[in-house]
């Protein structure tokens, strides 16, 4: 905690001065983000950072593995569902953005060994990517894990359609959805293509 409160310290003297009427006119203002980002867990994967973003322009949801579950309005606890919710119906963002990373602690398990302990929620979680792993084992790829990360990027996109309010506003053009992944040993960022696959995005010229 110690480093967390240092940290605290050197924004409140650093950045803060800087952002302050930012964070002002946010506060009066309210949020009004441009994307969506459904991120993972991971705490080496950070999207504003990847997006060089500023508060107030991402809205992030993060979780293991990046995971999107099925629609399913069964009165559970549904966190990921809720923030879909918030995100497109009442934020109204633009572009929905599910972002994968490389090295991913989740499609690991995922593709290896699922963990199972009673009473437990890692397993369930990660079991709702069983069709991507399916997918990759078929296929049989030079590289297990990227192909595996690639999948569950897929399988989110697919599964983001089964909400009826994200596929009519995706059908309409007032939602976008994207596929991306981060590599976190070189920093690159592909995306998703529309007929499949994924590529680098440019640097800038």
């Amino acid at each position: 905690m110690d480093a967390l409160l240092d940290g605290y310290r050197r924004f409140r003297v650093g950045a803060w001065p800087g952002r302050r009427c930012l964070f002002e006119h946010l506060a009066e203002t309210g949020q009004r983000p441009r994307a969506m980002v459904i991120a993972c867990a991971d705490s080496r994967v950070d999207p504003a950072m990847i997006f060089d973003a500023a508060p107030g322009e991402i809205f992030v949801v993060r979780n293991v593995a990046n995971l999107v579950p099925p629609y399913a309005p069964d009165g559970g606890a549904h966190g990921t569902s809720a923030a879909l919710e918030f995100g497109v119906l009442d934020l109204q963002v633009r572009d929905l953005v599910v972002l994968g990373h490389g090295l991913c602690g989740g499609i690991h398990a995922l593709l290896e060994s699922i963990p199972e302990r009673p009473g437990g929620f890692l397993g369930p979680w990660i079991g709702l990517a069983a069709r991507a792993r399916a997918r990759v084992l078929t296929c049989a790829p030079a590289d297990p894990q990227l192909a595996g990360e690639h999948a569950g990027i897929e399988l989110s996109l697919e599964n983001l359609l089964t909400f009826p309010w994200i596929a009519e506003r995706v059908a309409d053009g007032r939602l976008n959805l994207h596929g991306a992944h981060f590599d976190v040993r070189s920093g690159i960022l592909t995306l998703r293509q529309p007929g499949g696959g994924f590529a680098v995005v440019p640097p800038l010229k």
